[in-house]
């Protein structure tokens, strides 16, 4: 019956196995830390000889190096570890938020090599305004990266709202609507450094953030399925199953800081009302707190400093802030039963005193009766995970998974050469 033949595409040629095989043993080397050829071939299931090719075509791309012999104890002569090159491609995130900038440069081994942040209220400006201040910054990570031998190969942008396409369609917090991020950031940056157009991609800052944990923090720990949630001025959330980011259908899941506690309650800047970030915000919390809504960084430190003292203000703003939030994270919890719930942002820093109250409702309203016998999977999020980082884990993932394309173009790195091939 023709209707219901599957089109099953075409067969994969011999030059689309080794594009295959080449990104396997790269992410080979990249998990394990440091492996050798035979290691290599065990863990792949390919022959040593295929592996010793391919080996030598990214040692001739510069993205990885040997380092020196081991011996595994047995006979035979001791192998040539391999570990990923500290030089060459890399990768560069850059988050905008409310109130800073931050860029960061992650070589391919995951390792942070430039951080600059930039404290910056960008409430009211325009955007063009915003994101030319953050391709200058950018651009001095740049330099700072090729000083140490780096070629970024790509710039990923994260941004507090609705992204999709290349498109801010909605940043509430930051007032910004239907900005195309990518076009007017490249530009920026192109004029900064007219020589080389840097490809720049772009997603929600909550959902950078997430992938930093999954891929830096609790995610290497073995945590697979994880809602986490980005407390700044605004509240972002970003579900992690089995490994994978969910986007929803249209790449707008996770807005979990506009779900209604109270419909009837405070206006919201996206035009709702009663939004859990009205009660549970940044601005909510210190507002509460008697520090004002707008006190910011300084704010958030001097809430810390004060619930630290026991002041009755400051521990009843968190106590009511952890209510409303366990109320909203209970239903998503009832709703895609994630293993943990992370409490990233400035929610890390004040985890102490807001997880007690966002505990009790999560044990009160999950249904599954998990968390009320294990409080431990409430917990605060990795200081690895910043959406900066996970932006620019973005691009080296880019290049993980096809390296051949980032290696033919040529210019992404030092060559081998006899005199780092032993290094």
């Amino acid at each position: 019956m023709k209707n219901n033949v599957i089109p099953l595409g075409a067969k994969a040629d011999k030059a689309t196995v080794r594009r295959h095989n080449l990104s396997l043993v790269l992410r080979t080397v990249h998990g394990t830390g440091e492996v050798t050829r035979a290691g290599i071939a065990a863990r792949v299931g390919l022959t040593r000889a295929a592996v010793s090719s391919l080996v030598e075509q990214l040692l001739g791309y510069g993205f990885i190096t040997e380092w020196g012999k081991t011996s595994s104890g047995q006979a035979g002569r001791p192998g040539t570890v391999l570990k990923v090159a500290r030089t060459g491609p890399a990768g560069v995130g850059v988050e905008i938020n409310v109130g800073h900038i931050a860029v960061c440069v992650v070589d391919l081994a995951g390792t942070d090599r430039v951080r600059l942040v930039e404290d910056f209220d960008s409430r009211g400006m325009q955007p063009s305004r915003v994101l030319a201040r953050a391709a200058r910054l950018t651009a001095r990570a740049l330099d700072s990266a090729a000083g140490q031998g780096l070629e970024p190969v790509g710039a990923h942008v994260a941004v507090p709202g609705l992204v999709t396409g290349g498109t801010v369609r909605q940043a509430p917090n930051l007032g910004w609507n239907r900005v195309a991020v990518e076009g007017v950031f490249a530009q920026a940056l192109l004029a900064l450094r007219p020589l080389r157009a840097l490809p720049v991609s772009s997603d929600n800052e909550a959902n950078a953030a997430a992938l930093a944990e999954l891929w830096y923090g609790a995610g290497t720990e073995g945590a697979r399925s994880f809602l986490y949630l980005s407390g700044e001025v605004g509240i972002g959330g970003a579900l992690v199953l089995k490994g994978e980011l969910l986007r929803g259908a249209h790449g707008f899941a996770g807005e979990i800081g506009h779900m209604v506690v109270d419909p009837d309650g405070r206006p919201c800047r996206c035009g709702a009302r009663g939004c859990l970030e009205q009660y549970a915000g940044q601005a909510a919390l210190l507002s509460t707190a008697g520090l004002g809504a707008d006190a910011g960084a300084p704010g958030v430190a001097e809430l810390r400093r004060r619930a630290r003292e026991r002041d009755p203000s400051a521990l009843a703003a968190m106590e009511r802030a952890g209510r409303q939030l366990g109320v909203a994270v209970s239903g998503a919890v009832n709703l895609f039963d994630p293993d943990v719930v992370m409490l990233g942002g400035v929610y890390r820093e004040l985890s102490e005193w807001l997880a007690p109250a966002v505990g009790r409702e999560l044990a009160r309203r999950v249904v599954s009766g998990l968390w009320d016998r294990d409080r431990s999977r409430l917990r605060p999020a990795s200081p690895l995970s910043d959406a900066a980082r996970g932006s620019a884990g973005v691009v080296v993932r880019e290049v993980l998974a096809d390296p051949a394309a980032y290696g033919e173009r040529g210019g992404s790195g030092p060559r081998r050469t006899a005199s780092t091939a032993g290094r």
